[in-house]
């Protein structure tokens, strides 16, 4: 890690690890490996260090949050999954530290089931980025250089 490039972390909640054989006719074929290279390459031009996670378990989730925090990140690029629908424990966790954080999916959950359209996420996100499939994620690291400014 270096110290002197401001830090984004990176959080992926539940099912993540499954991208690339996960429903690809909504996800796409691009791995969480993929999405992570590239977004390391992107985050060397920006000047950026990157801390990419992901974990199946709330609890992980809020954990990082709070890290992320702890740490002075310039930002977190958050997709919490099924986890945005349902977790007030993310919710309260995000709006607990000094950090903005990015909302990511990519699918588009306004054109899905009616469950995926309440995002407890969004309630304390500075944005969200959806519906783009893996460039969500490039889109939400160029937002979150922006920051900086």
């Amino acid at each position: 890690m270096d110290a002197t490039k401001p830090l984004v972390m990176v959080l992926n909640g539940p099912n993540l690890n499954l991208l690339g054989s996960r429903e690809p006719a909504i996800y796409g074929r691009d791995t969480l490996d993929d999405i992570a290279v590239r977004l390391e390459e992107q985050a060397a031009t920006l000047g950026l260090e990157l801390d990419i996670r992901q974990s199946n378990h709330e609890g992980h989730l809020v954990d990082w949050l709070h890290e992320a925090g702890a740490r002075g990140a310039l930002a977190v690029l958050l997709n919490a999954g099924a986890l945005t629908h349902t977790s007030i424990a993310i919710l309260d966790a995000i709006k607990g530290i000094n950090v903005p954080v990015i909302e990511v999916h990519l699918s588009n959950p306004h054109t899905r089931e009616e469950f995926r359209h309440t995002s407890f996420v969004a309630r304390a996100a500075k944005g969200t980025i959806a519906g783009f499939g893996a460039a969500s994620y490039r889109l939400a690291l160029d937002a979150a250089a922006a920051l900086r400014q």
